[in-house]
């Protein structure tokens, strides 16, 4: 294991020391930040995960998860956030954000342990056998495992077919569904849907996704796709 890295970033100095020290005791390699500045310095893609406090001066440490987020050198690494603020409100939006898990201080150094340790035997596979839980563009984020979308961390309401069109041209951005296409994959229990449904459905998705709506463009002759240019 002394070959997984570990990156805590905390405004506390004597915290980070002490969690530094727990952890290589397990086996890691940690290397430790007193700001999220001094973090985004770093070579942060050459981690295995992050430990990261919520309330760090200029740059938050959910600021700082929206950037590595974003990147796509970064988004795959596993976040934990460690912070003072514990309020369902400030969870959700860690989570949202795509953290892993959210530890709320004061806590036990053996529970930070056993959560890093969850964290690892959970993201810690060969790639092959991953499973996509997220994808993104800008600031819109699938939940694929929760089945939720959510847009600058504000979940916007979809239904179950609405839900699967989006994540479907999400997922193939740049290809063009025919409505045959879209009706099997996404109506492949039903005995008989008119294209119009899919239309109307394409339509109100438009709506509810905003300024991504116009992203879905329509191929005349052809179907639908999600352009990112």
């Amino acid at each position: 294991m002394n070959d997984y890295r570990i990156l805590v970033v905390d405004d506390e100095e004597d915290l980070c020391e002490i969690l530094k020290f727990n952890l290589e005791n397990e086996g890691y390699e940690v290397d430790t930040a007193y700001s999220a500045e001094e973090a985004l310095k770093l070579d942060i893609a050459n981690y295995n995960l992050l430990l990261l406090d919520v309330m760090m001066g200029e740059i938050s440490g959910f600021k700082m998860a929206n950037i590595l987020k974003k990147d796509k050198n970064t988004a795959h690494i596993p976040i934990i956030f460690i912070t003072a603020k514990d309020t369902e409100n400030d969870t959700v939006t860690g989570f949202n954000l795509g953290a892993d898990d959210y530890i709320s201080k004061p806590f036990s150094l053996r529970e930070v342990v056993a959560r890093v340790k969850a964290v690892i035997r959970r993201t810690n596979k060969p790639e092959e056998e991953r499973v996509i839980e997220q994808i993104t563009y800008q600031s819109l984020i699938i939940d694929i495992i929760k089945k939720k979308v959510s847009i600058d961390h504000q979940e916007i309401t979809l239904t179950k077919k609405e839900f699967e069109i989006l994540l479907l041209l999400l997922q193939n951005k740049g290809r063009v569904f025919s409505r045959e296409d879209i009706l099997t994959r996404v109506w492949s229990d039903e005995v008989y849907v008119l294209d119009r449904t899919i239309d109307v459905n394409i339509t109100r998705l438009r709506k509810k996704i905003g300024e991504y709506g116009k992203r879905i463009v329509t191929r005349l002759g052809y179907g639908y796709c999600f352009e990112t240019e």
